[in-house]
């Protein structure tokens, strides 16, 4: 079975284009979903946070997402030491979910696959490219911030074309090309290659 990642910058759309993906009957592995997860079950994980962010960061077993990500968003070093704590247990839980699929290929869908090392054990990269403005405007709509806490967070990730040029396919989400006829162009030729 090929092992895909999809990934691209904050709002480029990438989970929106993993969910056609699955109408097509492609299982995916939502990373984010997953990480937000083993915030409230894996113990460890739970443990080492409050250790280096402070007790307060969860209340009745529920972490605040708020109170973190004022945290991390304003301190590179903190955001750095977040995600050396999140990755690894999400890396893990994502290689044995790819054990278990049976389908001819399966999707990996993180916006940080080549910051958190985790593009290593995929063998095709999906990239989802869309301008800096729209992507603004998607966040800013999407989780209601300004555009100064957009930027912030587009600078903790990897520059935008030096991502897509280590990716092997890019799909462009730029509202000027259609998205479908994409996905479906690259879902035959991943088949292929699978079945090859």
């Amino acid at each position: 079975m090929l092992k895909v990642g999809l990934t691209g910058g904050i709002g480029s759309g990438k989970t929106t284009i993993a969910k056609v993906f699955e109408l097509l009957g492609v299982p995916v592995y939502y990373a984010d979903d997953a990480s937000k997860r083993l915030y409230h079950t894996d113990q460890e994980l739970m443990a080492s946070i409050k250790t280096h962010f402070g007790e307060d960061v969860y209340t009745n077993g529920q972490l605040n997402r708020t109170r973190l990500a004022a945290i991390v968003f304003n301190d590179a070093k903190k955001l750095e030491l977040l995600n050396e704590l999140v990755h690894p247990p999400t890396i893990r839980e994502a290689e044995e979910w790819m054990k278990r699929q049976t389908a001819p290929y399966a999707i990996k869908e993180a916006a940080l696959l080549f910051e958190s090392g985790s593009s290593a054990g995929l063998d095709h990269i999906i990239g989802v490219r869309t301008p800096q403005h729209l992507r603004i405007k998607r966040v800013m709509e999407r989780d209601g911030i300004n555009r100064e806490d957009v930027l912030v967070r587009m600078r903790r990730q990897i520059d935008e074309e030096i991502k897509m040029r280590l990716c092997d396919y890019i799909i462009e989400n730029n509202e000027q090309q259609l998205v479908m006829p994409q996905v479906l162009r690259l879902h035959e030729t991943l088949l292929k290659i699978a079945g090859s």
